[in-house]
């Protein structure tokens, strides 16, 4: 496959590209900090040029969406909201022109809110699904809440065009990285003390592509335990005790249910 990643010369980007050409696959990586490269295949270009984009894409069997402005804080919140928003529908979109049918964007965990929330952040239930309702209060978790909207609408309009919407969570190399977010009880607590590793992370987007899906599809792609040492119902107990547990949080299971991304995209995440 020739498969298109924009944030290409990101964390996830890099690793994308890495695992990609080492299966075999041609790839696109474009980047706004690129120098555009035709020979190695690096594009340098703004994703608000949507001409430059279509025809980047052209060509190309898949689309993986990386770049984006990764939380609040960093801009002003207009700002964030609307360059995610923006580059989230232009990169569908352009992928649709393109006639590009296979395309994984990545959302997050925060798509319904939680990390950039009030204390309590609300949740409905344990174990958290992608049925889930969103609950999102600032920029940044609002507009992966859009990006995903945005393709339940294009998935509508071009029935043969699939979509991956990948809700990473805390992406960290080694699980020895997990330990400085120990550091920001309250943070943790927010989001409900996962993460996920930098491989497993870059494997979703892969098989997101090549899995053959059929419309939209949202997943959560979470490692299976917490962070913590605590046991998961006593952390449940101690910190959301009004929230209903519906699934198996026996010993440190986490709070994300992945079975989804297990059973359509085959993907699971090992031990680090």
């Amino acid at each position: 496959m020739r498969i298109a990643v924009t944030g290409a010369k990101g964390r996830i980007g890099s690793a994308v590209l890495a695992l990609a050409a080492g299966a075999g696959h041609d790839t696109v990586a474009i980047d706004r900090a690129w120098q555009s490269d035709p020979a190695s295949g690096s594009v340098a270009l703004e994703l608000s040029d949507y001409d430059a984009l279509v025809a980047a894409l052209s060509g190309c069997d898949a689309l993986i969406h990386l770049a984006a402005i990764p939380g609040p804080g960093r801009h002003p919140d207009h700002v964030v909201h609307a360059n995610n928003v923006v580059s989230s529908y232009n990169a569908l979109r352009a992928a649709v022109d393109a006639g590009v049918p296979r395309i994984c964007q990545a959302s997050s965990v925060n798509a319904i809110g939680g990390r950039f929330s009030s204390w309590p952040p609300r949740y409905d239930y344990f174990p958290l699904d992608e049925v889930h309702p969103s609950y999102a209060e600032d920029p940044y978790s609002l507009s992966k809440w859009i990006c995903e909207q945005q393709a339940d609408a294009l998935a509508r309009r071009y029935e043969a065009v699939g979509i991956a919407s990948l809700r990473f969570h805390g992406v960290v190399r080694e699980f020895g990285d997990t330990a400085r977010w120990l550091a920001y009880p309250d943070v943790v607590q927010k989001q409900l003390w996962g993460y996920v590793g930098l491989d497993a992370t870059a494997d979703a987007c892969l098989r997101a592509v090549t899995a053959g899906i059929v419309g939209h599809e949202v997943f959560y792609i979470v490692a299976p335990q917490t962070m913590m040492e605590v046991p998961s119902l006593e952390l449940k107990e101690r910190y959301y005790p009004d929230v209903p547990v519906r699934g198996d949080l026996d010993g440190n299971r986490g709070f994300f249910d992945c079975s989804k991304a297990a059973t359509l995209l085959g993907w699971e995440h090992h031990a680090m």
